[in-house]
């Protein structure tokens, strides 16, 4: 049996490779603006929890042996979801309004294992830090937080400007494993069993 991953995140790669399982990677592609949209007043964590089990569903069916696992990050700032912004413009204008503030990293996840689902979300308070016009326009240039929930990482360059956070880290990097875990204890199974 093995664990297959939904996503090309290299984040949520490096989390389960560093918690010994070498996931395969099997991308999914979905419409997420179109699923999004579909769901005009479901609450924020509802909306990130659709997102990743329909990730998980676009590839589970490829894996009928397997666990097959989906995520999606947003950030809620001021009741507003934001995914990636894409472009260094988008970036910068993103950390300008959350610098200094406090918003709530939510990350869905959708778990797939012989036709039974376990889906849940985090949540995770993320205390931005103060940062300076330069150091918000030299990490948006750097390109590292384009592709990035939120405008932002917790590690590597990301790291300067994240005061603190209250809630799962490995959430905040895109794969909560605690929630995983458990995940796999409601099919039955040990996380363990996994490990290479």
């Amino acid at each position: 049996m093995r664990l297959v991953l939904a996503s090309q995140s290299p984040s949520r790669r490096m989390l389960l490779e560093q918690g010994g399982v070498r996931p395969v990677l099997h991308p999914a592609h979905i419409d997420e603006d179109a699923l999004i949209a579909s769901l005009p007043d479901a609450p924020p964590a509802d909306i990130v929890a659709a997102l990743a089990r329909a990730k998980a569903s676009a590839v589970a069916g490829t894996y009928p042996d397997d666990v097959t696992v989906g995520c999606d990050s947003m950030l809620l700032l001021d009741g507003t979801l934001l995914g990636k912004p894409h472009t260094t413009d988008t970036t910068i204008a993103r950390w300008k309004a959350q610098r200094g503030r406090t918003a709530h990293l939510l990350t869905g996840h959708a778990v797939h294992y012989q036709g039974e689902w376990f889906t849940g979300t985090t949540s995770t308070a993320i205390r931005f830090g103060d940062v300076s016009d330069a150091d918000i326009t030299a990490y948006a240039r750097s390109g590292e937080p384009l592709e990035c929930a939120g405008a932002f990482t917790l590690e590597a360059l990301g790291s300067w400007f994240i005061d603190s956070i209250d809630g799962d880290p490995t959430s905040v990097i895109g794969l909560s494993m605690p929630l995983l875990r458990r995940a796999l204890y409601s099919f039955g199974l040990s996380a363990s069993q996994f490990w290479e």
